[in-house]
């Protein structure tokens, strides 16, 4: 990504469309599982500021707890939550909304997780858990979360969102 790319899209979508009211950033962060000493200094950074350079944020279960061999993404991922909380305490005040949003669980999505299990997987996946069985998360249902947060009355902001199908445990029960 050039520098001054995401500027240069936001200006223009908001002469092409009109203005942006509410902008979502998912970006995982992940940089693959390896053991601590196969993880250099510049792989670590990396996870980090993919992680950590944006104002909105969606973010896995990594945000709460670590797993075996995830130390660069539960890093990137912790330190973007707290990031979310000291954002939140400045911007609140001037009327802008922070929101975290932990997606705890998989996401019905070819283009991701169809990617990263392959085609057969992911349809073994699709017809054991999604397709009607809601155990995988729809991304019209999350879309629908987030205008949820957006159409919030600031006398109920949400800061911190968990969510996940009904089927699965949550985090810190397993």
């Amino acid at each position: 990504m050039n520098e001054g790319s995401i500027e240069d899209c936001i200006t223009a979508v908001e002469s092409e469309i009109g203005p942006i009211e509410v902008v979502v950033f998912n970006l995982g962060a992940q940089v693959g599982n390896r053991s601590l000493q196969d993880t250099s200094d510049k792989v670590l950074e990396l996870g980090w500021r993919m992680s950590t350079f944006a104002l909105f944020r969606t973010a896995p279960t990594a945000a709460v707890r670590g797993n075996a061999q995830q130390h660069c993404h539960a890093a990137a991922i912790g330190g973007q939550r707290r990031l979310c909380q000291s954002l939140n305490a400045e911007y609140v005040s001037k009327g802008i909304h922070v929101a975290h949003v932990v997606i705890d669980g998989s996401v019905d999505a070819p283009d991701t997780l169809g990617e990263i299990l392959g085609a057969k997987k992911f349809q073994q996946l699709r017809e054991e858990k999604g397709m009607g069985h809601d155990g995988l998360m729809l991304p019209e249902k999350i879309a629908e979360t987030y205008l949820h947060l957006h159409q919030q009355n600031r006398s109920v902001w949400t800061h911190e969102l968990d969510l996940r199908a009904y089927s699965d445990p949550a985090w810190w029960n397993h």
